[in-house]
């Protein structure tokens, strides 16, 4: 009888191991097949980056002779030295990153007053102005422009930054949204605990509320300086002195001053005017997702 079980054991357990090593297998295989299709996408999204470098290092006889190939020969870096120096970069450098400045500051005051208004501060129609105003996020920048335009000419600011960094600062949709929902994830004890002492409501968000908003704080500031950096649109339609352009108008006028005759110059041009765009990415990437993630799931 205990011969009899001892044979029996081994032979139920088999398929229990068999079971899970089946299991391991196809789970090993889903990983790697998904980890195969993710460095192929990734090396997809990379390829357009990658060949605009590539680019701006070939020499004019090798882009009219050969213009599909992909190593240059030989390396030229002149590009770089002749872009820089064709059109005023540096001027329009420093017009994009003041008006970044400006507008990311603005825009972390006024969203974070109101992300906290809208998440704490109860008051008749509250929930319908945030329904409206968060509608607004839906229309189209395009839709806009013509009656932005004639704002702005009414009030003198055509032409001028002043057109660019305002708006900017006052009115972000996302924004608001996005301090709304840091706001309501902070526990109201902290906020009760303060009145006790007999804070006031400002100098409640002041020391309590702002100070717990410094995750979200940063990732706004990355996500507006990326979006006021590439704006094109409202400064193409807004400005019209050269001095006065951000480095992509800056870019376009570029194109279509040297675009048909020399892409390694075009290709230099561009490839300065992503790096600030490139390093912001590189260093805020994993911020960006961990903050959408929390802001998605800590409000209501």
């Amino acid at each position: 009888m205990s011969t009899l079980d001892f044979d029996t054991k081994p032979s139920l357990a088999q398929p229990g191991k068999q079971q899970l090593r089946k299991e391991k297998l196809a789970s090993l295989g889903l990983s790697s097949a998904l980890h195969l299709v993710l460095i192929i996408a990734g090396l997809a999204m990379v390829f357009p980056f990658l060949w605009m470098v590539v680019t701006s290092l070939k020499g004019l006889p090798q882009l009219l002779q050969d213009p599909l190939s992909f190593w240059p020969a030989p390396w030229t870096f002149s590009n770089f030295a002749d872009a820089w120096n064709a059109v005023p970069f540096g001027q329009a450098y420093l017009n994009s990153l003041y008006i970044a400045v400006l507008s990311i500051l603005g825009t972390l005051v006024t969203a974070s007053m109101a992300g906290y208004a809208f998440a704490r501060i109860k008051f008749r129609g509250s929930k319908a102005i945030f329904v409206v105003f968060l509608a607004t996020q839906m229309i189209p920048a395009q839709v806009t422009l013509v009656p932005f335009y004639l704002l702005m000419s009414k009030m003198g600011w055509v032409d001028s930054h002043l057109a660019l960094i305002v708006p900017a600062m006052m009115v972000n949709p996302f924004a608001v949204f996005l301090m709304r929902q840091f706001v309501l994830a902070l526990p109201k004890e902290l906020e009760e605990a303060a009145v006790i002492d007999g804070a006031s409501r400002w100098r409640i968000f002041w020391s309590v509320i702002l100070p717990n908003l410094k995750p979200g704080l940063g990732v706004l500031v990355i996500i507006t300086a990326l979006s006021v950096w590439n704006s094109f649109l409202f400064p193409l339609v807004l400005l019209n002195s050269p001095e006065l352009y951000t480095v992509p108008l800056l870019l376009a006028s570029f194109t279509g001053q040297f675009g048909s005759v020399n892409y390694g110059m075009v290709m230099a041009a561009s490839a300065i005017a992503t790096i600030p765009i490139l390093i912001a990415f590189v260093i805020g990437q994993r911020r960006i997702l961990n903050s959408m993630a929390a802001s998605g799931l800590g409000g209501k």
